[in-house]
């Protein structure tokens, strides 16, 4: 498979793209009406990626923390039960996952072709992080379609994050893989840090609630070269998670265009800032 040679990058291979949440709430307690609405967007979400039929799912998350390199995943199969660090009172998350061990080599060797040091991770019961099992749950339910997942280095800026995207979809143009691409990250940053009625959860900050606002819109509308030129502000202002690297990353991967996106759910978790965003390649 050889890029699109009428529209340039990205390669043919990217079919999919979705902004997620990697918080266990709508997972483990979707019958709080602020988290069930983002839970019943995460499923919606998981019909569209069935839909656009892909080979393979990468998933970014910003909870696999790393300090020393860009690591992938490489066990073939992933299975346990995961308590979540933060929300262990609300129950456990089990995982079954396939990897593309081939495509995680593939991507290994052009991650430290790309000038990033790269390792595969390949450990029995590996700890797997919370916004990988999330996401897998949610938009590959049956765990039918094979992985790729992949870490955020703390010491990554936007660019080599941006790089990273590119290497996944080259990677799996190569192979021939159409794939569909999860950046698993929340928006603002601020929760509450007392105990809270859940039923009654809001966007902590108001400013920041503005600012997820607006920046959806943007993504809405497909105003790609807005939407780069202010995500830094509005990762700086909004306290973004992780400076919104989950985006860097889909972006890189579709070659910093989409059409239009469509916000399935936007809401609070805890304060902090989700939504659910399909973006249009087509």
């Amino acid at each position: 498979m050889t890029p699109d040679t009428h529209h340039g990058y990205p390669p043919f291979s990217v079919v999919s793209a979705f902004l997620v949440p990697g918080s266990p709430l709508p997972y483990v307690q979707r019958d709080n009406p602020p988290w069930g609405e983002i839970a019943a967007a995460m499923e919606k979400a998981g019909k569209a990626l069935a839909a656009s039929d892909p080979d393979l799912i990468v998933i970014y998350s910003t909870q696999w923390i790393a300090v020393l390199d860009q690591l992938w995943q490489t066990r073939a199969v992933l299975q346990g039960l995961h308590v979540d660090e933060n929300w262990h009172e609300y129950g456990d998350l089990p995982f079954d996952m396939k990897i593309d061990v081939e495509f995680a080599e593939l991507a290994l060797k052009k991650t430290a072709a790309a000038g990033i040091k790269a390792k595969g991770v390949d450990y029995d019961h590996f700890p797997v992080d919370t916004g990988a099992i999330v996401a897998s749950n949610f938009l590959n339910p049956g765990g039918d379609i094979p992985l790729a997942i992949t870490s955020n280095n703390v010491y990554h800026d936007w660019q080599m994050t941006e790089s990273l995207g590119r290497v996944a979809a080259e990677s799996a143009a190569e192979l021939d893989r159409k794939l569909a691409v999860i950046g698993v990250g929340g928006l603002s940053g601020s929760i509450y840090r007392h105990v809270i009625d859940i039923s009654d959860d809001k966007i902590a900050d108001p400013a920041e609630d503005e600012w997820n606002r607006k920046i959806l819109a943007i993504m809405e509308q497909g105003d790609t070269e807005t939407l780069l030129q202010t995500c830094h502000d509005y990762a700086a202002a909004a306290r973004v998670d992780m400076g919104f690297k989950h985006f860097a990353f889909i972006m890189g991967a579709t070659g910093n265009r989409f059409n239009n996106a469509t916000v399935h759910a936007y809401g609070p978790l805890y304060g902090s800032g989700a939504a659910v965003v399909e973006f249009d390649l087509a």
